[in-house]
């Protein structure tokens, strides 16, 4: 046996395990997936026969549309809004706060990661029911005369899942912010660059991989969540991953729900060739 045999019959003894466990708990189930979404729910049985009756329900039921666009339009508020909250937050940790502080700072921005995400979801809806702090403080100032409706909305979707992804994208953006050489800004001042030139022009471009990282994590999170729409969304606006759970746990239409499970793979699938050129781990 020569030594590059050896050498390549190690290798693969290492690699195998991740190959075995990537075919078991993605590629076969992800077969199974796709061969179900070709199958149909007759009555209450399940014929195996191949066609994409599931997927033309899937845009010509009205329901079924919406749910896809509600879940498109809640994660791509979601996310602008995160990128935007984030952004400036990391440009303090990073630029504003003393480096001996900044650990203890960024401890305090990942607190919210410590607890429970259902506590954390329904602490949100007490927050912002009728009879919620938020509503409290606004009739003893005289600001309103009645409760505002802010729980099982979208409203309070959004802002459960800002709450949470804000902090995520801080940490991405803090980490591409403090790897910037200083003189990338002075130099470009020095050139005759306003700050706000310096910040378009060099800054923000030099940090787009950790945006971007942060944004398609956002995405990806937020469009598969099925708690937070569950218990702050109230049911008035069905996102995708509700349905599909509708669709399991009413119906038990394992094809439609396969269908509508794929169809949430390829709009991943979609925002990452959208991002890829910016999604390298080196590069943050």
């Amino acid at each position: 046996m020569t030594m590059a045999s050896s050498s390549t019959r190690r290798g693969w003894g290492f690699l195998a395990p991740a190959v075995l466990w990537t075919l078991a708990f993605f590629v076969a189930p992800f077969t199974i997936m796709a061969a179900m979404s070709l199958a149909s729910l007759e009555g209450r049985e399940l014929v195996w026969a191949i066609s994409f009756d599931n997927y033309h329900k899937l845009f010509t039921q009205p329901f079924l549309t919406k749910a896809i666009w509600v879940s498109l339009q809640i994660t791509l508020t979601v996310t602008v809004i995160s990128v935007l909250l984030a952004y400036p937050l990391a440009w303090i940790i990073a630029f504003r706060v003393p480096k001996r502080w900044q650990r203890l700072v960024l401890l305090l921005s990942i607190l919210p990661f410590w607890t429970s995400y259902v506590v954390r979801s329904y602490s949100w809806l007490l927050v912002m029911s009728r009879e919620g702090v938020i509503n409290n403080s606004m009739l003893s100032l005289g600001l309103i005369s009645e409760p505002l409706q802010m729980a099982s909305s979208r409203l309070a979707t959004v802002t459960g899942f800002v709450h949470f992804f804000v902090m995520l994208l801080t940490l991405t953006i803090f980490a591409n912010l403090v790897q910037l050489s200083p003189n990338y800004r002075r130099a470009a001042v020095d050139l005759g660059a306003s700050s706000w030139q310096a910040f378009r022009h060099v800054i923000l471009p030099l940090t787009m991989p950790g945006i971007m990282v942060g944004a398609f994590l956002t995405f990806v999170l937020c469009i598969g969540d099925y708690i937070t729409p569950q218990i702050l969304g109230g049911n008035n606006e069905l996102t995708v991953p509700q349905v599909i759970m509708m669709q399991l746990g009413r119906r038990g239409d394992f094809p439609l729900a396969s269908a509508m499970s794929l169809v949430l793979m390829g709009l991943v699938t979609l925002a990452y060739i959208a991002t890829a050129r910016w999604l390298r781990l080196d590069r943050i």
